[in-house]
């Protein structure tokens, strides 16, 4: 059982190159989009930070004690990346009290860009996506196949899978998971579960995905399938792969789905539950340790489209820019194109 990311195979028969990421902050932009708008009114201030080399929870650490409130009272949406500069909201809870001076939280590494009310806490994974622009530098590839990649990603995206990070330093998490499985893990807290079992998810959902790329089904209905809308958690399970069926998924407005491993009946039936079952068979005591926790059993997209899917190239350099769903990775999107030496975001 492994988690690299890296042994997975490629939509398109592999990057077209190397390169590196996140020389400098500038390099990896990301800009979370939050997906409504801040009411203007309410006890809670909305931030909207810049911040360079700074990680989330220090940011919020630090807005808690500028206006003398607990740390549990300051919202974000997700989690940022630290290596690189990020455009990201937080709230601070600040009932019947004075608003202080947030000018006195910047710095060359942060910024306040804007400042709203709201009646409600910024809660996590309230943003829709994020927006990237990455710069590849010291870009090593093959000029024609890279373009001819970067064309295939346009048309047809990426492969929806989980990044490394998901994974742990070194698959620590995956392991710890089957350790918390077995029973020989003591004195797990909650957080720490919660890592653990998604990690065990996660690489469950890898494999099942890796199958039907293998197969270049990935972004294809095959019998049984259950889709998914771009924006959405739900799926539905057609009668019948119809024609218009068949048309959605072309225009990117529908995508096939894979198990987010958990208690309850997959919702699959013909070849995709063939497939699936197989994994699962294969992983029974991940499978079933998922079940034993209580986890029920959901669905991810197996296709990622990147929308506005632009990019530059300049002498040894590659700039991208796209935006992705809430829970996407930008490196399922790089992996496609060139070898990096990044960690995900």
């Amino acid at each position: 059982m492994g988690d690299s990311t890296a042994a997975l195979p490629h939509a398109f028969g592999g990057p077209a190159g190397t390169g590196v990421i996140k020389t400098s902050p500038e390099d990896f932009i990301v800009e979370e989009l939050l997906g409504f708008e801040p009411s203007d009114q309410g006890e809670h201030v909305f931030l909207r930070l810049e911040k360079r080399g700074e990680n989330t929870e220090y940011v919020a650490r630090q807005l808690a004690r500028l206006a003398g409130i607990p740390a549990r009272d300051i919202g974000y949406a997700g989690l940022k990346d630290r290596h690189g500069k990020t455009v990201q909201w937080f709230s601070a809870w600040l009932p019947g009290k004075p608003e202080p001076d947030w000018r006195q939280l910047e710095s060359s590494s942060l910024r306040i860009l804007e400042v709203r009310r709201n009646g409600r806490k910024l809660k996590k994974g309230a943003a829709t996506g994020n927006r990237f622009e990455i710069t590849v530098r010291e870009l090593k590839s093959d000029p024609s196949l890279l373009e001819q990649r970067l064309k295939q990603v346009a048309e047809r995206g990426v492969p929806n899978y989980f990044g490394t990070q998901r994974f742990g330093r070194d698959g620590q998490n995956l392991a710890r998971a089957s350790a918390l499985f077995a029973g020989t893990l003591e004195r797990v807290d909650a957080h720490r579960r919660g890592l653990y079992l998604s990690a065990a998810r996660s690489y469950l959902f890898n494999r099942i995905l890796a199958s039907r790329v293998a197969q270049d089904i990935w972004d294809r209905a095959i019998g049984g399938d259950v889709f998914m809308f771009p924006d959405s958690h739900s799926f539905f399970k057609p009668d019948a792969i119809t024609p218009d069926i068949a048309q959605r998924l072309d225009a990117k407005k529908i995508h096939p789905s894979g198990a987010l491993w958990g208690k309850g009946t997959p919702a699959v039936t013909d070849q995709a539950l063939a497939m699936e079952t197989a994994i699962a068979e294969e992983e029974a005591e991940l499978c079933r340790g998922l079940e034993d926790f209580g986890l029920d059993m959901a669905r991810r997209p197996l296709r990622l489209y990147p929308e506005d899917f632009r990019w530059e190239r300049c002498d040894a350099s590659l700039r991208l820019r796209f935006a992705l769903p809430a829970g996407a990775y930008a490196t399922a999107v790089l992996r496609e194109l060139v070898d990096t030496d990044c960690s995900d975001d």
